[in-house]
């Protein structure tokens, strides 16, 4: 098939409405960045979210090509590097606060260059101390470890749109500051954050939707200003 008329369409994004089995195959290659389906019967107008093993693998086996960064459940990542015969070349915990224990998720690179996180630093928690306190008035900030405290995405978060599982436009940003010079792809777009994010590190970036509520979204989110970082994050 010929790829649809974009939904969207501005100098760095292009968002496509429909499935990504039929369009990514028509797609440049690029890196795919993406929080795929979790497949726990969640109600979609579109999308059938409680496929058998057999359909759910390989719609992750189509969709999470490599080079890709899959955000997703840490038993998860463990099929796909079986199904992408791929052993990640990093994995990184995402650890966040929910309603029930402390929870997290595995962030995998596969098949990509080995992320780079040395430009990418984090506030110092025990800001009491006197040592701290003297690193903080220099200017210097933490690095990162192999695991990420970023709260989740709720109602009252300042990014929250109109879809359940949003992604923290931070752990996005990560992800791209960590990989540079790389062509983005997301085949589950969502809401519009890895867009947003790439178009905001001017980056050239391509997402699919199957939702068209969700193009809307995204559309608008990307079609409004970008804004810094540091004030996407407020409040993480």
């Amino acid at each position: 098939m010929s790829l649809p008329k974009p939904y969207y369409q501005d100098e760095w994004v292009t968002i496509y409405l429909g499935d990504c089995r039929e369009i990514l195959p028509e797609l440049p290659n690029g890196m795919v960045v993406t929080d795929p389906p979790y497949n726990i019967d969640y109600h979609y107008l579109n999308y059938k979210d409680n496929l058998d093993d057999k359909e759910y693998h390989h719609l992750l086996e189509v969709s999470c090509r490599c080079p890709s960064v899959i955000i997703h459940y840490p038993e998860y990542l463990f099929r796909l590097s079986w199904l992408l015969e791929e052993i990640p070349r990093k994995v990184i915990a995402w650890c966040y606060n929910s309603n029930t224990a402390r929870q997290w998720r595995g962030i995998g690179w596969f098949g990509t260059t080995q992320p780079d996180f040395s430009s990418i630093k984090q506030e110092y928690k025990n800001k009491s101390d006197k040592r701290i306190k003297k690193l903080i008035k220099e200017g210097k900030r933490a690095r990162l470890y192999d695991w990420w405290e970023i709260n989740q995405v709720k109602n009252v978060s300042v990014e929250k749109t109109e879809h359940p599982c949003q992604i923290p436009q931070e752990i996005i940003r990560r992800i791209l500051v960590s990989t540079p010079n790389e062509f983005i792809i997301d085949p589950f777009l969502g809401s519009g954050t890895t867009l947003y994010c790439a178009k905001k590190l001017n980056r050239k970036c391509i997402g699919i939707e199957i939702e068209e509520k969700y193009c809307e979204i995204a559309a608008k989110r990307c079609s409004q200003q970008v804004f810094d970082f540091e004030e996407m994050t407020n409040g993480h």
